[in-house]
């Protein structure tokens, strides 16, 4: 099998992040299997070309001339993978009939957050043209869902769960204190102001730690610091696996999600997740098992959730329920299932 994945970023993209996790774990093990090309932006500093784990990454243009080199790098391959991560598909079917688009998330309602009105109308425009794709993979079944209410025949669809690696994200030592651990991008769908709003409601004492940067940061770390929150910025991935460890709980409030990384991430690190019931949560949590829902922007409530689970006892428990939870999702289950789907082109 000759396979090439197309995407805005590779995994060293100064911006990468969830879907170049997906792209990367997947790819690197499908290459095991068959040959494996990456088509992404240029870099700086980054060669042109470059082996990473036996993937071949290619780098073209930019994030506006990539969807050109894209159409001609198309026709050169068997197989396409087109990855939706920023709203507007690559189009390689149109040059290319054995092409899939992998759906991340629906970014539909999320774009008034990040963009101006004018280029949220052109990309929701844009992102209704997957409809044109005779083969789609969506990475939850929310994913589906929201697919289907732009239109989207549910036959064309097929739905591959994320995985983990359970090599690297698994159980340390907790923190001697009670922890709370917000993670993410600081961009506005995901609400990163909403984890010190909750912090503040806290009946309980406890440490609050965020990480992780982008465009809200430099203003998050100023009202952070007023709270007596711990704002860290960006982490590296050593960083990040030691926080999941230490922490008692992490906090998402995103607006939606495609699927939930952090959260299998954390319970893969025995760690409970408190969410916002929006997007994949409700698919990924089990309610006291390895996590808990709250509504959306309910503050109070979600305060007194993580004030009910801050006992030694009941994390232990549901350190061990979360962990047990994790083990459906790896990257192996989800390359063998990629592999099997794109084998039947």
């Amino acid at each position: 099998m000759d396979l090439l994945i197309v995407n805005h970023r590779d995994i060293y993209h100064p911006q990468a992040g969830g879907a170049e996790v997906v792209l990367y774990e997947v790819g690197r093990r499908l290459a095991k299997r068959a040959n494996v090309t990456w088509l992404a932006e240029s870099v700086q500093g980054r060669r042109s070309e470059e082996f990473i784990d036996g993937i071949k990454v290619k780098r073209r243009g930019n994030k506006y001339t990539l969807h050109f080199h894209s159409l001609i790098e198309a026709r050169n391959h068997e197989i396409v993978v087109d990855s939706v991560a920023h709203a507007a598909p690559f189009f390689s079917y149109k040059v290319n009939r054995n092409t899939v688009a992998v759906v991340h998330h629906v970014h539909q309602d999320v774009l008034k957050f990040e963009v101006d009105p004018l280029q949220a109308m052109v990309l929701r425009a844009l992102e209704k043209r997957i409809k044109n794709y005779d083969r789609i993979i969506a990475v939850s079944n929310t994913t589906k869902r929201d697919l289907v209410k732009l239109g989207i025949n549910e036959e064309k669809i097929h739905v591959i769960y994320n995985g983990v690696d359970h090599e690297k994200y698994k159980p340390g030592e907790k923190s001697e204190k009670p922890m709370i651990l917000w993670i993410g991008r600081m961009k506005k769908y995901k609400n990163p102001f909403d984890s010190l709003r909750i912090y503040k409601r806290l009946a309980k004492k406890a440490e609050m730690v965020i990480a992780g940067g982008g465009d809200l940061a430099k203003e998050f770390a100023r009202m952070s610091e007023k709270m007596g929150a711990k704002y860290l910025g960006r982490v590296t991935e050593e960083e990040k696996v030691k926080l999941y460890q230490r922490a008692w709980v992490v906090l998402s409030t995103s607006y939606i999600e495609g699927w939930g990384m952090t959260v299998v991430e954390a319970n893969s690190c025995g760690t409970p997740v408190v969410a916002y019931a929006t997007g994949s949560m409700p698919e990924i949590i089990r309610e006291g098992v390895n996590g808990f829902l709250v509504p959306y922007k309910d503050y109070d409530y979600a305060a007194k959730v993580i004030d009910a689970i801050l006992e030694e006892d009941t994390i232990a428990e549901l350190s061990k329920k979360s962990l047990e939870e994790s083990m459906k999702y790896s990257w192996e289950k989800t390359a063998d299932k990629y592999m099997r789907y794109l084998s039947k082109f």
